[in-house]
């Protein structure tokens, strides 16, 4: 793992400096490092997803302990440092492009290499990350109900996305990551970190945090896609009624008839507002709305 001065020369040695735009702030605490990388408690037939490489510092770490690392990198000057840094890593294969083909999908190029990777290794799928600020959440999203899953999630995160993917119904900062965390699994806060940890230091504070899916809470839900849809209907009009939110109703949700029905048949008041509906309820909701639709 590197220093602030190791990251530094790499960078100086390149011609580069950190991109504030790309939410580019290298951890450089080491016992930290550590600490994220042992809460994962990796092994020999794990497959990692690392978003936002970097120089390499943290991809070394994860390499030296799993069987396979997938690792992401935007920006074309940091791609080629940790090019260089990670050659003598037979277990990592790096990509130079942004994550996300669209807000709602990661890049299939990226999920086809984890999906061939399952060819040899039988461990667990799992997130292990320093994300980058600007793309977190959708990430994290994307990895709970997309083609791919992962097994467990443990993520640096700006404080507020933290706080939004522990949140409980009725409060701020409750929405879709909220529910889909809770539905899905379980969520443990495991450090709160200053900005001075950072290099360059950010302007708000950061969390550790850990997601494990539980496939029993997972194969309660029967359709992800339309579980997320319903989430995404409701909460983007959160403070509405629910029974004036279904007007909005869009793609699967379009010919959905009988919402009240549906509210009723979920033990639902359609009075309420979506914020204040913990996850179970937007299961029902969902799994209603899907069998309506078949």
């Amino acid at each position: 793992m590197q220093t602030k001065q190791d990251i530094e020369r790499l960078l100086a040695g390149a011609g580069a400096q950190p991109r504030h735009r790309l939410g580019q702030n290298f951890l450089i605490d080491l016992n930290l490092m550590r600490l994220l990388v042992e809460a994962a408690h990796l092994n020999e037939q794990d497959v990692v997803l690392e978003v936002g490489t970097g120089t390499g510092s943290f991809t070394e770490a994860i390499a030296e302990r799993c069987g396979r690392v997938i690792t992401v990198e935007y920006d074309a000057a940091l791609y080629r440092i940790a090019r260089q840094q990670l050659a003598r890593y037979v277990n990592v294969t790096l990509f130079n492009m942004d994550v996300l083909e669209n807000k709602n999908t990661i890049h299939q190029e990226i999920l086809d290499a984890i999906q061939a990777t399952r060819k040899n290794y039988a461990g667990r799928i799992l997130l292990v990350a320093n994300l980058p600020y600007n793309v977190g959440s959708s990430v994290m999203a994307n990895l709970i109900c997309g083609s791919v899953t992962a097994d467990e999630m443990h993520v640096t995160v700006q404080k507020e996305v933290a706080d939004r993917m522990a949140a409980d119904p009725g409060h701020d900062d409750y929405g879709t990551l909220s529910i889909l965390m809770a539905a899905t699994g379980h969520v443990q806060l495991l450090r709160k970190l200053p900005p001075s940890v950072f290099w360059p230091r950010p302007q708000v504070d950061s969390a550790m945090v850990s997601y494990k899916r539980d496939p029993q809470k997972a194969a309660q839900i029967h359709d992800m896609a339309t579980f997320r849809d319903v989430i995404c209907l409701f909460m983007g009009h959160r403070r509405k009624m629910l029974k004036a939110c279904v007007k909005f109703a869009a793609n699967r949700l379009e010919h959905v008839r009988h919402w009240q029905d549906i509210f009723d048949e979920a033990c639902v008041d359609a009075h309420q507002r979506p914020e204040e509906l913990p996850a179970g309820q937007y299961i029902n909701i969902a799994n209603l709305c899907y069998e309506q639709r078949r």
